[in-house]
């Protein structure tokens, strides 16, 4: 036997992707520290050092949220048309399907039933990994679906942002969700039934300037990015300098834009707490 045939391989074992390499460490985007993945896991992905709320999925989300095995999604058959036939570097279709084949789902919203800390409700939870958490004609029609059903059967909504505003590619169509949702949110005003808004890192664009900022109560997660357009934007438009920060939640809280922000350890607890006590 050679030498190259007892030290080496003829052929070179083909290297994992970045996709396909197990990734085992997290670093925290603010503190920089370098931490087990199971440990972040344990801590509801929040950094043990300094704090930070990393973002998380749908599933991490309703495991946090919604009572062990009590969610039950409704309208998961819904999917978005392509009235506009638009097409930028790939068609709508195809980001539409390559979001399928990412997230096993047709829409950036999971909507449901469920009990948390036994009081039942109804949630809503946007996924910010299919196209970016935005707001379409489906996520639009499972939220009114949502109040629909919050109403029917006398119980409180939940809605969970992460979005980066109105989908671009169904233009007037998904701008029109903002006014839809809103005057379903009003019915559930109406009847008196409570609605939580959550707002996690990021709530922006048309979501902010709806739904998200409607709730009776308006809950942001710690560090969250709350607006409307971003930083560099407002700066080019208003010809000043901006306060730093001032579309975290924290900022957000002291100018009284949002009523309290709560860690991801506390917030079962408070969400069921405050659907008790605004339940009629």
């Amino acid at each position: 036997m050679s030498l190259f045939n007892l030290f080496g391989d003829s052929e070179k074992k083909k290297q994992p992707t970045k996709s396909e390499a197990p990734s085992h460490w997290v670093k925290c985007p603010s503190c920089q520290s370098l931490m087990y993945y199971k440990e972040i896991e344990k801590q509801n992905h929040v950094c043990p050092k300094c704090g930070f709320h990393l973002r998380i999925g749908v599933k991490e989300r309703l495991a946090l949220i919604a009572d062990e095995g009590s969610f039950v999604e409704f309208d998961a058959n819904l999917r978005p048309v392509d009235p506009l036939n638009f097409v930028d570097k790939k068609s709508y279709a195809a980001r539409v399907e390559e979001g399928y084949a990412k997230n096993g789902t047709y829409s950036s919203v999971v909507s449901g039933e469920c009990t948390i800390n036994n009081v039942p409700a109804q949630l809503v939870v946007f996924d910010f990994n299919f196209m970016g958490g935005s707001l379409g004609s489906v996520e639009g029609e499972k939220i009114v679906r949502a109040v629909n059903r919050a109403l029917a059967k006398r119980m409180g909504l939940i809605i969970v942002s992460a979005s980066g505003g109105a989908r671009m590619q169904e233009s007037t169509f998904s701008l029109m969700q903002m006014s839809k949702t809103s005057a379903a949110l009003a019915k559930l005003a109406d009847a008196k039934l409570p609605y939580i808004s959550l707002l996690t890192d990021p709530t922006m664009g048309g979501v902010s300037a709806s739904f998200a900022t409607l709730g009776d109560i308006i809950i942001a997660e710690p560090g969250a990015l709350v607006g409307f357009a971003g930083q560099r934007v407002i700066k080019q438009t208003i010809g000043s300098d901006l306060p730093e920060g001032f579309q975290r939640a924290e900022f957000l809280l002291e100018k009284g834009s949002i009523d309290m922000i709560v860690g991801r350890s506390e917030l079962k607890e408070t969400l069921s707490d405050m659907l008790k006590l605004l339940l009629p």
